[in-house]
Order: C-alpha cells, then sequence, then structure tokens
C-alpha cells in the first residue's frame, strides 16, 4: 500500500464510524422528528460513503471496487428518498407542527385542492 493511502484509510474509516455514532446518538437524543430524519439522512450516509472509501482503498480487486460504488450509489439513491417519504407521511398525519417550517408547500398545495406531486 501507498503512504498516501496508509494514513487516509484510518482517518477516513474513523470519520466514517464517528459520524455514524453521531447518527446515532443524534437519533436517540433529538426530540422533534424532523431533527431526527436530519441526523438519520445526513451524517449517516457521509458515515457509510466514508467507511467505504477506507475499504475499497484497501481492496484493490476490481469486483470489489466495483461492489463498493454500487453500495455507495444505493446509500445515495435510497435514504433521501426513504427520508422524504417518512417526512411526507408524518406531515399528513400531524406529527410535525407547521408552525417550525420556514415554508410549507404541501399545505399551499393541500388548501388549494391540489393533488400534491410525488
Amino acid at each position: 500500500m501507498n503512504p498516501v493511502a496508509e494514513v487516509v484509510v484510518p482517518v477516513a474509516l474513523l470519520l466514517g464510524c464517528l459520524l455514524t455514532l453521531l447518527a446515532a446518538v443524534g437519533l436517540l437524543r433529538l426530540s422533534d422528528l424532523l431533527a431526527r430524519m436530519h441526523t438519520t439522512a445526513k451524517p449517516q450516509v457521509l458515515g457509510v460513503l466514508l467507511s467505504l472509501v477506507a475499504v475499497g482503498l484497501q481492496l484493490h480487486r476490481a469486483t470489489d471496487v466495483a461492489m463498493i460504488v454500487a453500495i455507495g450509489a444505493f446509500q445515495l439513491l435510497t435514504v433521501p428518498v426513504a427520508a422524504h417519504v417518512v417526512g411526507r407521511a408524518a406531515y399528513r398525519t400531524g406529527q410535525v407542527d407547521p408552525s417550525v417550517l420556514a415554508h410549507d408547500d404541501l399545505a399551499d398545495d393541500l388548501a388549494r385542492g391540489e393533488r400534491p406531486a410525488g
């Protein structure tokens, strides 16, 4: 392994693990649903991606790297969509206080009687 990878791999793995731990702690400690959604989506994905980078630098076979890239791509595609769906479901069931939102696009659509997109 080259000298740069000897430094980057442990740093990326440590940061990835710390971000994933931070997401888990935030999920337990934060009070409202929107904050919990944020902490499970943002730092968790970055933590997983940093861990995958560390593993990818350790492995050198093309099949291993292709699998790591696929895992990272699926994380980037599915986590934001899942957070969006959970947020919409929480809003529609009344678990989100509309007064905490900066701008409520869904309420505007529902007030006009339009079917919201998505």
